[in-house]
């Protein structure tokens, strides 16, 4: 089959979002990576992503994906001084008492990811627009919605509303982003500008640009970035959060030296966002080491 059909095929099979996971997934799979993926025997990073959302169901993922019930989580492994201060959470829409709130906030949907409405100046919001915004997404469903990424396809969704957030030396924030496997920091993700100029890079936890990204060079960091005072606490606290699952990336901001928590990804990027250079693929998916699928077993529910 020629290529370009060949796609098209896949692109309309990819649509099928109610197919099994083992299928769904190779077709998500194939279509964004060009590759094919290989369940019984998975050895790429993104492969092994890709074996998680099929095969690694602890029910404890749902609540760390959940923006809101991830808190609890949190405040018992690390402290609540961690995390961000919540002015509430809300089933729907018309729930959030806008005129309550502080000029500045930000409202996410704690069922997805990136859904975010960030507000600088409450007397330049657009309610009107942000309730219609708030309803669509409260109609999505995470798992559905991108590549059946299981740990969302339970997440109730409601909206949670933070406290804005802004470091004095940054126009926006910087995303601290730990990648860890079976509760061992080994690099990490830097994001800049999100609002501006959004750009991303890997580094080693002394900031040295590590040799390889997932984006085009444009969209590549290449200034210095500096290293924050907590660094040495970010990664120790991403190691505690990460416990013994296989892979999770722990997310953590860094405001005038004080730690605040994020949120923990168990898909980054859905899984489909292959390393340049290729040899990355090999490389970093050897860092995750896949609990045993046993015999007969068609999940895994316990955290070994």
């Amino acid at each position: 089959m020629p290529i370009k059909l060949h796609r098209f095929f896949l692109k309309q099979l990819r649509k099928m979002r109610w197919l099994p996971p083992k299928i769904y997934t190779k077709i998500s799979y194939q279509y964004y990576t060009g590759k094919k993926l290989n369940l019984s025997n998975p050895e790429e990073f993104n492969e092994k992503i890709q074996w998680l959302k099929v095969y690694y169901h602890p029910k404890i993922l749902t609540q760390l994906v959940d923006k809101y019930a991830v808190r609890e989580y949190v405040k018992e492994k690390i402290g609540e001084q961690y995390l961000n201060k919540i002015y509430g959470v809300y089933n729907k829409p018309n729930d959030v008492p806008f005129d309550e709130l502080p000029n500045k906030f930000v409202i996410k949907a704690t069922h997805t990811s990136s859904h975010n409405l960030i507000v600088a100046d409450k007397n330049n919001l657009n309610k009107s627009k942000a309730l219609k915004s708030f309803k669509k997404w409260l109609g999505k469903n995470q798992y559905y919605r991108i590549g059946q990424e299981w740990a969302y396809k339970n997440v109730p969704p409601r909206l949670i509303v933070e406290k804005f957030l802004k470091d004095k030396e940054e126009r926006s924030l910087i995303d601290y982003k730990f990648y860890c496997f079976k509760g061992t920091a080994k690099f990490l993700e830097v994001h800049l500008d999100r609002a501006d100029n959004h750009k991303r890079a890997f580094y080693d936890f002394e900031l040295n640009l590590l040799p390889f990204r997932y984006v085009s060079l444009e969209k590549s960091i290449s200034k210095k970035v500096e290293k924050p005072s907590n660094m040495d606490e970010m990664i120790k606290l991403s190691e505690i959060l990460a416990g013994d699952f296989p892979f999770v990336r722990v997310d953590f901001y860094s405001i005038e030296g004080k730690t605040i928590f994020g949120e923990m990804t168990f898909y980054p990027s859905d899984g489909r966002k292959d390393y340049i250079p290729e040899e990355y693929n090999k490389i970093i998916g050897d860092y995750i080491e896949l609990p045993i699928l046993k015999i007969g077993q068609k999940e895994i529910t316990e955290i070994n």
